[in-house]
């Protein structure tokens, strides 16, 4: 997928490709390092190379990303003395030696600037400067060795380090937020530099969908370049997808969209995309002024400003602003008026013609749709013209499996004791019940009560599940309080503990454990037994993947059961499938809202961590995202009551032209027969535009005709081998709504669906103008008019 999303960040407007290093992915032990596939970082910088663009290189090791771990390897916590992004000698030494290994690696191949490579800047370590402080007397020295140790690297291009305060010269300190236009420099020497402007936020699994509207997300770029911004960059511009167990948090989806410009299937997000495209046109018109002139700043109101860059010999670029949040300005400017909404920046690139304004979205909105496709079964000459989907099941043992790993009086750290190799850890132990106990008697259950620093729990007694429990996002400790099934005679109370990725970031965040701490059981004749000085018998992860079966190579390693009705709602069990590529090219994601929680592979590629867990209905999201005043991740989400993550997105890449193996490991209980393959498809087009839209074409600009007017025009575009087959919406007037639920409002051009018709049917894609020659332009002529039009795409 590369080379296409490079292509298409390209095409929006986008000069360089900025990217993180992941050491825990490259060096899985000391001194073994794995560049293939994925990882294959040399590979990823030539095809930026090819497409002309340049590269940032943030090498860290340290990247935090919503990453397991912060990108730093697990096993680096177990070398003796070590404390990660302090003055600690083990960390530095390890650390140092990977940015050697990959300066050296980018050094070899010619990457760098200097030597003509893409790579124009690079980074070390990773917003440290929030949390210096707290690493006492370790941590100013930590941040001063590791720019003495990347400046070392005689790389010849600049190194930055991001929310660094007190970063040494000639090492550059730039800004993370949302908003970065007040920030400054800590060296008049040093550029404005803006390493992670993000344009959306991450998500965790049972917690609601966010997004930052397109409007404000310009808004916010458009004001750090009014500010003498000298390098802006989207974090993400395509999020992607965390594949396996590579996400972090914990408990962060699979999915790291980010409400991106680009989703996380590769499709360009409209109109977030288009809209930023445009904004970059604009900024780039001012490009000679911005780099040849300081600003002056003038006043045009209480909560309105210009910044002008300007030269004595005529050439001139304007910003105008209007920070009120709530209020539309009229401002003059060189005795001229300008219409600013509320919370918007206007563009002039000769400081007289608006050719864009960050509040004014005149890009398409696409409608995409996630078809979905049964997975169907992969046909053999043995049983032409059969559909039925046969699974293969393989059921988990409860407990201990094989040997036990070992035994302890009490509760050990999951993640000290799996150190990461796998999300499961056993822990099991016997209760004997006496048979004069009353519950035996009277049918009311004993109570199960278990604490856990984490992530989540399923318990069984005598094999049977009898409970689970998680924690979330916001809180990685739990306590499982359920009735449970005992019998008179020995119990075997067995209990998973589960994590759904490591933390991520924050002081000392390598110390954050995750497991047991407590089991009692009340409701005994004798009052509450505590199980937590028990023996507990320990056993680390599941028999299946230590088996390797979901990988082609292991799958023979147990034995199958086949059966065309699989069993529903059932824990641990593994089910495998031979099924058919989904028809076509669109992207694909693999629908599990029928399942409950685990895992899936295809062909022995990690699909990632499963979980159609629904966020909490404790608050109505917002019918209307209003993009006017600062955004914060929870201001515009969707999804309320919904799974956080119903679809994984599985690349065409990973299919074979047949017989691919799925393989499913359910931990809690689904359904199975209702997983399905979803294409994922841009199947209509919307778009709005008023008569005060701006109306200079930006490539006039390049072609010596400063100021060339044209007329507001819809452009609507379906996807290649697509065409616009009907129109369902259109209105020249005073439509109101959004794409979607558009509706006319009093004011309305009869012929405007024909008008639309006439110019687009049947084409991929058309251009329609506010124009006389189009519309009844005498019509309700008080008004500005709007067009909004929505068309299929088939």
């Amino acid at each position: 997928m590369w080379p296409e999303l490079v292509k298409t960040a390209k095409e929006g407007g986008a000069d360089a490709i900025e990217t993180y290093v992941f050491w825990n992915g490259h060096e899985l032990s000391p001194g073994n390092y794995y560049f293939d596939k994925r990882y294959n970082l040399v590979k990823f910088v030539k095809i930026v190379q090819r497409a002309g663009m340049y590269l940032i290189l943030r090498i860290g090791p340290f990247v935090a990303a919503e990453w397991n771990f912060g990108g730093v390897p697990v096993w680096l916590h177990y070398v003796p003395g070590t404390v990660f992004r302090t003055d600690s000698e083990p960390f530095k030494n390890h650390m140092q030696n990977f940015t050697t290994f990959i300066v050296n690696m980018m050094k070899r191949e010619k990457l760098f600037a200097s030597q003509g490579g893409p790579i124009i800047l690079a980074q070390v370590e990773n917003e440290y400067g929030d949390i210096e402080r707290v690493y006492g007397d370790g941590g100013k020295p930590y941040a001063m060795w590791a720019a003495r140790m990347a400046l070392s690297q005689d790389i010849g291009v600049p190194w930055i380090m991001c929310q660094q305060y007190d970063a040494p010269d000639p090492v550059i300190n730039t800004c993370n937020s949302f908003y970065c236009d007040q920030f400054k420099p800590n060296s008049v020497n040093k550029p404005k530099m803006w390493t992670e402007n993000w344009p959306g936020w991450f998500k965790t699994f049972g917690a609601r969908s966010p997004h930052r509207p397109p409007e404000d997300v310009a808004y916010a770029v458009a004001r750090f370049f009014q500010k003498g911004g000298s390098v802006q960059n989207y974090y993400m511009y395509h999020g992607g997808t965390n594949f396996g167990r590579t996400s972090g948090g914990p408990f962060i989806t699979t999915s790291y969209d980010y409400d991106a410009p680009i989703d996380e299937y590769g499709l360009a997000r409209l109109p977030k995309w288009g809209h930023l495209k445009e904004l970059h046109k604009a900024i780039k018109l001012c490009e000679h002024a911005l780099l040849h002139n300081e600003p002056t700043l003038l006043p045009l109101g209480p909560l309105q400003e210009a910044d002008v860059y300007a030269d004595p010999s005529g050439e001139c670029a304007a910003f105008l602003a209007n920070m009120d949040e709530e209020h539309d300005k009229i401002v003059v400017f060189r005795n001229a008026s300008y219409y600013l909404p509320a919370w918007s920046v206007s563009i002039l690139p000769d400081c007289k013609n608006e050719v864009f304004n960050t509040a004014k979205v005149g890009s398409q909105t696409s409608v995409v749709e996630m078809i979905p496709e049964d997975l169907q079964p992969m046909v053999t000459s043995a049983d032409k013209g059969s559909n039925n989907l046969h699974w293969d099941i393989f059921v988990e043992k409860t407990g201990i499996w094989g040997a036990a790993d070992f035994v302890k009086n009490g509760f050990v750290d999951h993640i000290n004791t799996t150190k990461d190799t796998t999300d499961y850890l056993w822990y099991t132990t016997s209760l004997h019940v006496d048979e004069n106990e009353e519950f035996l008697r009277n049918g009311k259950q004993p109570i199960l009560l278990v604490a856990s620093k984490g992530h989540a729990l399923l318990a069984f007694v005598n094999q049977e599940l009898q409970a689970s429990a998680s924690g979330n996002g916001a809180n990685s400790t739990f306590k499982l309080e359920s009735p449970v099934s005992l019998k008179a005679g020995n119990n075997e109370i067995a209990l998973l503990s589960m994590t759904v990725g490591l933390q991520n970031a924050g002081p000392f965040y390598e110390w954050v454990g995750a497991g047991l701490t407590n089991v009692m059981i009340e409701g005994f004749n004798n009052g509450t037994i505590d199980l937590s000085s028990n023996s507990w018998i320990y056993k680390i992860g599941l028999e299946g993947e230590h088996l390797n079966i979901y990988n082609p190579n292991g799958l023979n390693n147990v034995k199958w059961v086949s059966t065309s009705d699989p069993p529903k709602n059932q824990p641990l069990t593994w089910y495998k499938a031979i099924v058919d590529t989904p028809p076509g090219d669109d992207p694909i994601g693999l629908d599990m809202l029928s399942m409950g929680k685990g895992q899936a592979w295809l062909n022995g590629e990690p699909i990632g961590r499963y979980w159609p867990r629904a966020s909490s209905v404790y608050d109505e999201c917002p019918s209307e995202c209003n993009y006017r005043g600062k955004f914060f991740p929870d201001k515009c989400d969707t999804g309320c009551g919904e799974p956080t993550q119903r679809w994984y997105h599985v690349p065409r890449s990973w299919f074979r032209p047949s017989g691919n193996i799925l393989v499913i490991l359910e931990e809690k209980g689904g359904n199975p027969t209702e997983i399905k393959f979803s294409r994922r498809r841009v199947t209509g087009v919307c778009a709005v535009i008023s008569e005060d839209f701006p109306t200079v074409d930006p490539e006039s600009w390049h072609k010596g005709t400063n100021g060339s007017k044209g007329k507001p025009t819809v452009h609507l575009k379906c996807p290649s081998n697509t065409v616009i087959s009907s129109v369902k919406f259109a209105s020249f007037g005073s439509p109101s709504g959004k794409c979607g639920s558009y509706s006319k409002g009093d004011c309305h051009d009869p012929n405007s669906t024909s008008v639309i018709e006439k110019i687009c049917l049947n084409k991929n894609g058309c251009e329609v103008a506010l124009s006389e020659e189009n519309f009844n332009k005498d019509l309700c002529s008080s008004l500005t008019k709007k067009l909004a039009v929505e068309a299929v795409c088939s």
